[in-house]
């Protein structure tokens, strides 16, 4: 941990904060800090930015309920410019998106990003939308037996390539049961961030294996 002294405020006082969601990785919004609002964000766990507009601190959510919860604060290399990952309460925009970046300017014809929200959302439009001659659209026409069918049969691929010790038959197949586990998801209404939730409120997700003593 890097002390809050060692941060470089521009000449105004400030430093540049780019909020992230912790769950999903999409950037929600940049804002500013000066010092006194930097520290109320590590004493309350909640994000406090300064209003350059209005010259004054600005505790988000305070008014509107979309409280950020600070998850960690990560310094860049210079020591000028901030990192906060969070678990947003709603909104991180005054317009009401979920992020103050939504207006795409340039997009590679030949890289696409990626990310499991991107995918879990074009499943669920599958589901809300469906579209004719899509495999998706099929499964959840069939219903929950199909879909848990699928589940089990992927699963025991899975099983099967890693046992013949093949990894790249390995990797295909778990991205296989990935998919498939996620479209479960989406018909039981089980989101990213339940599983998420449930996982970070393990705080021992390794547990030494306990042998009975048997006694006849």
């Amino acid at each position: 941990m890097i002390n809050i002294d060692e941060l470089k405020f521009d000449e105004k006082g400030l430093i540049p904060a780019i909020v992230v969601d912790a769950v999903t990785k999409r950037v929600l919004t940049l804002a500013y800090m000066n010092r006194e609002s930097l520290e109320i964000s590590m004493e309350k766990e909640l994000t406090c930015f300064w209003s350059r507009s209005r010259q004054e601190l600005w505790l988000k959510g305070e008014t509107s309920g979309n409280y950020q919860h600070i998850v960690s604060i990560t310094a860049d290399c210079d020591r000028d410019a901030l990192v906060v990952m969070v678990e947003p309460d709603g909104p991180a925009c005054h317009l009401g998106t979920d992020s103050c970046f939504e207006y795409p300017v340039f997009q590679s014809e030949e890289r696409h990003e990626f990310s499991y929200q991107g995918l879990m959302d074009l499943i669920e439009g599958r589901k809300t939308d469906p579209k004719e001659g899509s495999y998706t659209t099929y499964l959840f026409d069939k219903g929950l037996d199909k879909i848990l069918k699928k589940v089990g049969e992927e699963s025991t691929e899975v099983i099967i390539a890693a046992k013949d010790q093949d990894k790249a038959e390995t990797i295909y197949e778990v991205a296989d049961l990935a998919y498939h586990v996620m479209v479960m998801m989406i018909e039981a209404g089980i989101s990213l961030e339940d599983i998420h939730k449930e996982l970070a409120s393990r705080h021992v997700i390794d547990h030494k294996v306990k042998q009975e003593k048997m006694t006849k």
